[in-house]
């Protein structure tokens, strides 16, 4: 988002008002606090542009990028689904 507002010089209260939302539900997003869920992803669709599907996809791809930093998979085993 903020490749929105730095440039254009939105405040976080004028975008949250422009969402209709409140300005802390954008702020915790904006802090990494909270992910953008489907129905904020709907608004920011409408408000900022591309679609709400593409908001959800970054939101995962940072989730999956978070997760893969704090994953451990040393253990986990393949499992050989040819055996049965």
């Amino acid at each position: 988002m903020a490749t929105y507002m730095d440039p254009y010089q939105l405040s976080c209260r004028y975008l949250a008002r422009q969402l209709d939302v409140a300005a802390s539900t954008l702020n915790r997003i904006l802090k990494q606090q909270s992910g953008i869920s489907p129905e904020m992803a709907l608004r920011l669709s409408k408000a900022l542009g591309r679609s709400a599907e593409s908001w959800l996809a970054m939101q995962y791809a940072y989730d999956l990028w978070l997760t893969r930093k704090s994953t451990k998979l040393g253990r986990v085993r393949k499992v050989n689904l040819n055996a049965a």
